[in-house]
């Protein structure tokens, strides 16, 4: 019989987004093949503590609001108020190495600082073990929107008005509202899932966004509002080198939060918390826009030395003009991630999808490549 290849599941992490990856992992813990892989999972705690042990991809989803934590006292990867699930132990230098060395890939299945910013991809070059996804580079400008967003411009990529505040700077000058106008939006300029984001009617408010987003990052980012359909596009690297694009997949605002406000954008509440959104998988574009859509995405990918997956998030107006919002190089795997979704109505169901994952980082190896 032919061996599995052994996958390392890594999950958790420092950042803001440590729930979500939890519940990404989750996702990915339940669909990656039995019958090709060994996976072993292993989680990092809010304070970095690196933990080993079986996970139950059931416990990790948001229940009744409750979001799902890595935790290293005893507690397996458990929900809020239930400390009585063990299993996991804490990984010191001895113990990593040796769960480490007999890891093919590894899959860091982790967003925001600290795992998605090519932290954790360094550590892996280093110790020459092939991972999922984007390297170095391409982790760090794409978690990073201000370079992000220069790396696409320099493409002659579309990409919006937008004012980087750097620590020391309290706010915005006069010309600089007056150039953004409103509405605005406040933003950490290294953080994902929507953390820490305001958007702002009135500049009376922007101070205290600006609070907000600091909560997260010394760096913000205040962008002005572009008018269009918030559309994805997930890139998917495939073992050869080629790359591809799925189907655009749109999101739609159509109901009320849990304290029966409708948001203003598509905010964490409304991504993880409430049923209040609806896809459109393929969205509802001309044939010409979803390919230019598309060729796009592939565009931004390889403008910042994009590898194994990314998500290329996109404002479409009123006449079809696109602009590129960001680049995500590890998107969620959450049962409602357009990711896996988007690919799944492309043509390749979300065991496939992880599979590829891991069939392109042996490929691609580690190193100058």
């Amino acid at each position: 019989m032919t061996q599995k290849v052994r996958v390392a599941v890594v999950f958790g992490g420092r950042s803001s987004e440590h729930a979500i990856s939890c519940v990404s992992a989750g996702a990915v813990l339940s669909h990656l093949d039995p019958e090709r892989f060994e996976v072993v999972p292993v989680g990092i705690t809010r304070d970095g503590a690196w933990v080993l042990g079986t996970a139950d991809p059931r416990e990790l989803v948001i229940s009744d609001r409750a979001l799902p934590s890595v935790d290293a006292t005893g507690t397996a990867l458990a929900l809020p108020g239930d400390p009585t699930r063990g299993g996991l132990v804490v990984l010191d230098a001895d113990r990593a190495g040796e769960v480490f060395s007999g890891v093919d890939v590894v899959f860091p299945v982790l967003h925001g600082p600290f795992g998605e910013d090519g932290t954790i991809q360094g550590l892996l070059e280093m110790a020459g073990l092939p991972y999922v996804g984007a390297g170095v580079l391409a982790s760090a400008v794409s978690m990073d929107k201000e370079f992000t967003k220069k790396l696409l411009a320099a493409e002659g990529l579309p990409v919006g008005e937008l004012v980087v505040l750097r620590p020391g700077t309290a706010t915005l000058t006069a010309a600089q509202r007056e150039r953004l106008g409103l509405p605005a939006f406040v933003k950490p300029a290294r953080a994902g899932s929507s953390v820490g984001i305001t958007r702002v009617t009135d500049w009376a408010d922007l101070d205290a966004a600006i609070a907000l987003a600091r909560e997260h990052d010394p760096k913000v980012l205040v962008e002005a509002a572009v008018v269009g359909r918030e559309v994805e596009c997930a890139v998917l690297e495939l073992p050869d080198g080629s790359v591809r694009a799925s189907v655009p997949a749109e999101i739609r605002i159509t109901g009320t939060t849990a304290g029966g406000t409708t948001p203003g954008f598509y905010d964490f509440e409304a991504k993880y918390l409430d049923d209040v959104c609806e896809f459109d998988i393929p969205a509802k574009l001309d044939d010409d826009v979803a390919e230019r859509l598309r060729a796009m995405a592939v565009d931004a990918f390889r403008a910042v030395d994009g590898q194994g997956l990314a998500r290329v998030d996109f404002f479409v107006g009123p006449d079809g003009e696109l602009t590129v919002n960001e680049v995500n190089t590890m998107p969620g795997f959450t049962p409602i991630s357009m990711y896996p979704r988007a690919w799944a109505v492309t043509g390749i169901d979300f065991a496939t999808l992880l599979t590829t994952l891991v069939e392109t980082a042996q490929a691609r190896g580690t190193g100058l490549r």
